[in-house]
């Protein structure tokens, strides 16, 4: 057997085309036990997740999290979980299949869009064989995350590199780092929150809570922090807040290390503190809606502020599959191929 893999038919066939490659975290395929396994055994096991000592992590991951982590996960999946799927599974498809749509009536048929997870499926390497069939020669790799960390971005681009990795003939290749700044992106989000507080006819405290990563992470390099302080602004900006009309910070903090603070559970009870009541909270390091937002989000913190005296607590949807999403994400598409040219 030749070491090499051969390229499709396909791809010398039909005129050059080219693909976008859109790439989310993943997902379970169900909410059961076994699933939950497999998954966290992808997303844990992968070195740029948990950067440190296998010696020290592996015993620990296989012998105690794999074996005890899922029921509780399995759980939570099950309280979140919709008739197609998993949220994050079902909004990201519908958001590649009305960007497939929106481009090809923008740009004709030159241009498809394959949906890919990280972990689980629909897997990168299957999406990129899809391309190459209908002759792809330019693969445009963009990730669903607006804000770059090692632990999310830089794993899709290794995968990427893995899957061609025999391949015979590669595609030209242009990768998207982030668009944390970019204009589309912060005008959907602030439109987001001024349309919720417009149907309120109020203003309420806007909190901006974003997935947490170690500290460790930053201090070796990566720009996280400094993406997600910017996103903040830059909507803050738009909305025309002061400083006392919003927080930032951060969630989903695992293990005994330090994580980007401040803590979305510490601030909590600091705003109760200051007579603040009511809140409008959204997740900007989020694509479309998943564990994090709807059930750590909307159900544990939700909670955790009612029950010590908050009175409303309105977390609003991520972009998820809306018009303006798929809107802003062609314009980076476009604006990355007209660079390509």
């Amino acid at each position: 057997m030749a070491y090499y893999r051969a390229a499709a038919p396909a791809a010398a066939l039909a005129p050059e085309r080219t693909g976008v490659l859109l790439v989310n975290l993943g997902t379970p395929d169900a909410p059961s036990y076994l699933a939950v396994q497999r998954y966290l055994r992808a997303f844990l096991g992968d070195r740029r997740v948990v950067n440190t000592s296998r010696l020290l992590w592996l015993p620990l991951l296989y012998g105690v999290i794999l074996p005890l982590r899922p029921v509780r996960t399995a759980r939570k999946y099950r309280s979140i979980w919709m008739t197609e799927g998993s949220p994050l599974a079902v909004y990201s498809r519908r958001l590649a299949e009305k960007l497939d749509a929106m481009l090809k009536t923008q740009q004709d048929d030159g241009l498809c869009v394959e949906l890919a997870m990280t972990y689980g499926n629909p897997g990168i390497a299957n999406a990129i064989e899809r391309l190459a069939a209908q002759g792809v020669r330019r693969l445009l790799v963009l990730p669903l995350y607006p804000q770059y960390c090692c632990a999310t971005t830089a794993p899709v681009f290794d995968q990427v590199a893995r899957a061609l990795n025999r391949a015979r003939w590669l595609p030209a290749i242009r990768r998207v780092n982030d668009y944390h700044q970019d204009a589309g992106y912060i005008a959907a989000w602030a439109g987001r929150i001024a349309r919720a507080w417009e149907a309120r006819a109020e203003r309420s405290h806007l909190i901006l809570a974003y997935h947490g990563i170690p500290v460790k992470y930053v201090a070796d390099g990566d720009p996280y922090q400094q993406q997600t302080l910017e996103t903040t602004r830059l909507i803050t900006q738009q909305l025309n807040l002061q400083p006392d009309d919003f927080s930032h910070c951060y969630q989903s903090r695992f293990g005994r290390i330090e994580w980007l603070q401040p803590y979305a559970t510490e601030v909590l009870p600091k705003l109760l503190k200051r007579g603040i009541r009511n809140l409008t909270v959204v997740s900007p390091s989020f694509a479309v809606d998943c564990l994090e937002t709807l059930e750590e989000l909307g159900m544990d913190y939700r909670h955790q502020y009612l029950s010590q005296g908050g009175e409303r607590f309105d977390l609003l949807p991520c972009l998820n599959e809306a018009d303006e999403h798929a809107q802003l994400l062609a314009g980076l598409i476009r604006h990355n191929l007209d660079a390509w040219a």
